[in-house]
């Protein structure tokens, strides 16, 4: 055991070691070995060394370098040491973090990250949370308290009934919000057809004007954070009115309801806290290792309602037992990660790398201004959307930035047009790193822009 460990963090330190010098993306060499991997499943076993080794000849070069400084797409954060670490030491555990009995220190940690997020997001002290794989589930852990509730509000049990022969929710979001609140939407039976969109404005955030006349069981979605452009729906004016006519408020929080963390981005998620619930990731903003995702829920009783067990086996506990408030009943400790970037970072750190990420986003949207492309959004978080020109230009240039191997930064359509998205989300990304990003797109694009 002893040594097989020391060899994986021989190996896993080299690897981190060698990102700022490696190509953002696998070469072809590297994802044409991966086949290597294919062979029919053995007769007999390998050695323990031998199957490390392999893993990190063909591994290794073929992963994406989404936890180095250059790593530019689908809005992910790297991994800080100390989260490493904690999970590292959360693997050697092997906690099941279903219950107090299963894993004391699990529901302790939950019980005190909880607190802390609390804090952070301005939800009640009294509120409740789960802790998943990521915003997708986060955001239908909270969309489950809010079909509850809804329905509750006029007499009908869903987790007893079902949803046949129940009152039709009304279902609310943005005509830009994400695709995993829709996805949401359909595995809760709640049917993305009879989704109702509401009209934006030029950034993506719901025109304030936009809310219809709210009748019977409603649940509006709003977005702390366009994936895109980063905007932010205006909740200071959409929560309160929507909760006066009786509507659950939820907010897809993914990455920028982090803003609430850095006094000077915080204006921008103004009024979010009054939601009845939130989901947000850890993995992005928050910089702890893949899967990790929160889901808050200002009213427990709900959150309660819609995801607790009963089996033989449970003992009655007056205590918050986890596996009442998530989908899942047998997962992994995610909470100490959490842990350990909060408590690693504090209140200040924390403010820190929001705003550097910001800086850096503003860093960048000013040099590509400055070499005359065109900015497609309000830089005022940490995404900055550019086109080069035409659509075929910008994509030709979006992949030959991805081949030259300096930086990696994903291409998205933007009101009909072609855009480069570049998000910035990663605590190892540095001033130095931004400079070399911004030359090696400006040389790409010069030698790609005709045609």
């Amino acid at each position: 055991m002893d040594d097989i460990l020391q060899d994986a963090a021989v190996r896993a330190l080299a690897y981190l070691d060698g990102l700022d010098r490696r190509d953002v993306a696998p070469s072809t060499k590297a994802l044409a070995a991966l086949s290597e991997l294919a062979a029919p499943f053995p007769q007999q076993g390998e050695a323990a060394d031998d199957i490390l080794a392999k893993l990190d000849r063909l591994g290794s070069p073929a992963t994406i370098a989404s936890a180095g400084p250059r790593y530019f797409g689908f809005v992910t954060g790297g991994s800080l040491p100390v989260a490493l670490a904690a999970n590292w030491l959360a693997g050697a555990w092997d906690q099941n973090a279903f219950s107090t009995t299963s894993s004391p220190l699990g529901a302790a940690l939950e019980m005190n990250c909880l607190e802390w997020l609390r804090d952070i997001f301005g939800f009640p002290d009294a509120a409740g949370g789960a802790f998943v794989t990521g915003a997708t589930m986060a955001n239908f852990t909270a969309l489950a308290a809010a079909r509850h509730a809804v329905l509750a509000q006029v007499g009908w049990n869903v987790e007893r009934d079902g949803l046949f022969g129940a009152p039709p929710i009304t279902v609310l979001i943005g005509d830009e919000g994400h695709a995993a609140m829709l996805k949401a939407v359909r595995m809760l039976g709640l049917g993305e057809g009879r989704v109702q969109r509401l009209a934006v404005d030029g950034q993506g955030a719901i025109r304030a004007d936009a809310l219809p006349l709210i009748k019977g069981p409603t649940i509006l979605c709003l977005q702390a954070g366009n994936v895109n452009s980063g905007a932010f729906d205006p909740a200071v004016e959409l929560i309160p009115a929507a909760q006066d006519a009786g509507a659950w408020v939820h907010v897809d929080g993914a990455f920028g309801i982090w803003a609430k963390a850095a006094p000077e981005r915080a204006a921008l998620a103004a009024g979010y806290e009054l939601a009845d619930s939130l989901a947000v990731d850890g993995h992005k903003w928050l910089n702890v290792p893949y899967d990790s995702g929160v889901t808050l829920v200002r009213d427990p009783g709900s959150l309660h309602a819609a995801m607790s067990i009963s089996a033989a086996y449970l003992p009655d506990a007056d205590t918050r037992e986890p596996y009442d408030y998530t989908p899942e009943c047998s997962r992994r400790m995610r909470a100490v990660e959490i842990w350990a970037a909060l408590a690693s970072l504090g209140r200040v750190g924390l403010a820190e790398l929001i705003e550097t990420c910001c800086r850096h986003a503003t860093m960048i949207a000013e040099g590509l201004a400055a070499a005359g492309f065109e900015i497609l959004n309000d830089v005022r978080l940490n995404q900055v959307m550019v086109s080069f020109g035409g659509d075929s230009v910008t994509e030709r240039i979006i992949a030959g930035v991805q081949a030259d191997g300096t930086a990696w930064c994903g291409g998205t359509v933007w009101h009909g047009r072609a855009a480069m998205r570049i998000s910035f989300s990663s605590h190892a990304t540095k001033d130095a790193d931004v400079a070399k990003t911004l030359a090696a797109i400006l040389r790409v694009a010069g030698s790609n822009s005709g045609g």
